[in-house]
């Protein structure tokens, strides 16, 4: 079992950055993917970013492309979500989770292939 817990949230102007962290424990070493995931007010959790912890293959969205940086630290079970240029639109509660399976293309943001999650953090942007 692996236990995710999120952190670095807050409210940041437009233009701004911020770095969210996602803390591992539990047994990790069955984990293959990390993912960072998003979700709106009344709207579907949707994957931003995820990287396969062996190999380090990332996978962004198109809204984020460019804009956010995914990285992750074997030595500290930790994985974290670089974001910069944040926009309004990027408000949302942004939740870190783990996955046994090697997702790849086109699932890399399949929810469903995450079987552990965070509890998340709020991220606001304002214009």
């Amino acid at each position: 079992h692996v236990q995710l817990v999120e952190s670095g949230g807050g409210s940041v102007q437009a233009g701004g950055s911020l770095r969210l962290s996602c803390e591992a424990s539990g047994i990790t070493e069955g984990t293959n993917c990390i993912g960072w995931f998003r979700q709106f007010p009344g709207k579907e959790r949707e994957g931003v970013a995820t990287i396969q912890t062996r190999g380090g293959t990332t996978y962004y969205s198109d809204s984020v492309k460019g804009r956010f940086t995914i990285s992750h630290d074997s030595a500290d079970n930790a994985a974290y979500l670089w974001m910069n240029n944040l926009e309004p639109d990027d408000t949302a509660m942004y939740y870190c989770a783990a996955s046994n399976l090697v997702v790849q293309s086109p699932n890399v943001f399949r929810v469903p292939s995450f079987r552990f999650w965070g509890q998340g953090t709020q991220v606001t942007v304002s214009a």
